[in-house]
């Protein structure tokens, strides 16, 4: 029997850290419903309800690469990570999302309910495959099968965060506009109504299911934090520089446009490539 690895103090102080934001998000999200009556307040818990999974996103990126970095890698930790992130990643955006689309009264409560269920399952499935196909090394965290679920919950609260903002009520800061808000201002209210309520509300209900089958698919996605913390010297350094003023500009826009960007490029990629594949073996074929 091999010897048991110690129980490493901080990575798994960071993995609590990460389900205890996921627990104060759905908090949030409830109290958010019961504060249906008052918009603003709705608004303001619900908002809250989305940075704290965003800012759990930043806890779980840290455990992993210091659990690596410290070689404190532990089965507990691996356990105990997947099950953390099931609430942050898994439970708590399905539980936001819904608690949005019941609010606006989007479609019957069940479809609201099979679509959050279906992407906080198949976020499970994907957690438990995690567990079981990968190796603690460096090495086996460059990529991912299937969409990672902290980058498939980020997605969902940005889009919840991205209809808040066309809403106006929570791009303001200290009574001013924020930029985005004043860029908002110059669009029509009919016209961010007719976004909100006939773009983003059904933009979000498919959202969920289409990120829980992306979740357990095979198609192949980038680690972030591996990838911008491997760049050498400038290159690395004006990522996340570029990173941290599109944060402080614009976060809302700049998050939404992200996570558009890594989910369906990372998608349109993996078709092209499937593409290229397809293509030689016809050629090959035709050339015998």
């Amino acid at each position: 029997m091999p010897p048991k690895r110690p129980i490493a103090l901080i990575p798994n102080l960071l993995t609590l850290t990460n389900a205890g934001l996921g627990l104060l998000a759905i908090s949030k999200a409830i109290d958010a419903l019961t504060a249906a009556g008052t918009p603003a307040l709705f608004d303001q818990h619900l908002e809250m309800a989305c940075w704290l999974v965003i800012l759990a996103g930043v806890f779980d990126a840290l455990d992993g690469k210091i659990a690596r970095m410290m070689n404190a890698y532990s089965d507990l930790g691996a356990q105990l990570d997947s099950f953390a992130d099931a609430i942050t990643f898994g439970v708590a955006p399905a539980f936001i999302a819904k608690a949005l689309l019941e609010h606006e009264g989007l479609a019957h409560p069940r479809v609201h309910f099979v679509c959050a269920a279906a992407f906080t399952l198949m976020a499970v499935l994907r957690l438990a495959r995690f567990n079981t196909e990968t190796e603690p090394d460096e090495a086996s965290h460059a990529s991912f099968k299937g969409l990672p679920s902290p980058a498939a919950a980020g997605m969902v609260v940005a889009t919840v965060l991205m209809y808040l903002s066309l809403g106006g009520s929570i791009e303001v800061e200290a009574g001013e506009p924020t930029p985005l808000g004043r860029g908002l201002q110059v669009l029509p209210l009919a016209w961010r109504e007719a976004l909100t309520t006939y773009l983003l509300l059904p933009t979000l209900l498919m959202l969920l299911p289409l990120l829980g089958l992306l979740m357990v698919s095979r198609v192949r996605y980038v680690h972030m934090v591996s990838a911008i913390t491997s760049r050498q010297g400038v290159e690395g350094l004006v990522v996340i520089v570029l990173f941290v003023l599109g944060l402080y500009l614009a976060p809302v826009l700049f998050l939404f446009g992200f996570g558009v960007f890594y989910v369906f490029g990372s998608l349109a990629r993996a078709a092209t490539k499937k593409k290229g594949v397809r293509g030689d073996d016809d050629s090959e074929e035709l050339a015998a």
